[in-house]
C-alpha cells in the first residue's frame, strides 16, 4: 500500500486553494452545509466560480478536499516503546477521533466527495500512514510486527465501516482495544 501525501507547492495555485479552503470552512460555521454554494465560497476567497469548478469540479468534491486536509493527522502516532502498547494507544485515539461528530462528518465527505490521492481515499492514506510509522519503528527496535494492510483491515476499517453504517453505540476505546488486541493475537509473524 503507497502512502503517499498530497502536497502543494508554492504560488498561485497554493494561494488559491488556502484561500478558498479557508473561505468554505468559514462559510460552512457561518451559513451551514445546507446554505453553501460555489458562488459563495469564490466570492469570500476572492476567486471567481470558474476557478473553484475548474480545480474541483463541484461543492461535493471542493468539501471532500476541504475535508481531507481537516483530517490529517497534526502528530505521529504514540511512541510508547513496543508495537502492543503503540498500537492499542493509536487505536483508542482513532476511534476517539473518528467517532466525534467532527470526525465522522469529515470522514462522510471525503468519501462522498470522491477526493483521492492517487486513486487511494485520504483517510486510508493518512492511517495507513500512522500505522507504518509504528510498525517502521517496531521493525527499528527489532520487534516482529504485522503489516500495514493487516493492520488496516483488522483494526481501522471494522471502526470507520461500524462508524459509517449507523453501528456507532459499540464503537468505544473499549471497541478499539479488543480489536488491536485480536490483531496481534491472530497474527503470526513470517
Amino acid at each position: 500500500m503507497t502512502t503517499k501525501t498530497a502536497t502543494r507547492s508554492g504560488g498561485r495555485s497554493a494561494r488559491v486553494q488556502s484561500a478558498v479552503h479557508d473561505a468554505a470552512r468559514e462559510l460552512l460555521e457561518e451559513v451551514g452545509r445546507g446554505a453553501l454554494t460555489v458562488p459563495m465560497i469564490a466570492a469570500r476567497a476572492g476567486v471567481t466560480p470558474s476557478t473553484i469548478y475548474r480545480r474541483w469540479g463541484d461543492l461535493p468534491a471542493l468539501l471532500s478536499d476541504v475535508a481531507a486536509q481537516r483530517l490529517r493527522p497534526e502528530s505521529g502516532p504514540p511512541d510508547t516503546g513496543s508495537f502492543r502498547a503503540d498500537l492499542l494507544a493509536w487505536s483508542e485515539q482513532f476511534v476517539e477521533e473518528m467517532a466525534s461528530e467532527p470526525g465522522l462528518a469529515l470522514v462522510r465527505d471525503v468519501i462522498c466527495g470522491g477526493y483521492r490521492i492517487e486513486g487511494v481515499a485520504p483517510c486510508l492514506v493518512f492511517t495507513a500512514g500512522q500505522i507504518t510509522d509504528m510498525v517502521e519503528r517496531a521493525v527499528a527496535r527489532g520487534e516482529p510486527a504485522p503489516s500495514v494492510e493487516y493492520v488496516v483491515d483488522r483494526v481501522a476499517a471494522p471502526i470507520v465501516y461500524r462508524l459509517l453504517m449507523g453501528a456507532c453505540a459499540d464503537v468505544d476505546a473499549a471497541y478499539a482495544r479488543r480489536l488491536a488486541t485480536q490483531c496481534l493475537a491472530d497474527w503470526r509473524p513470517t
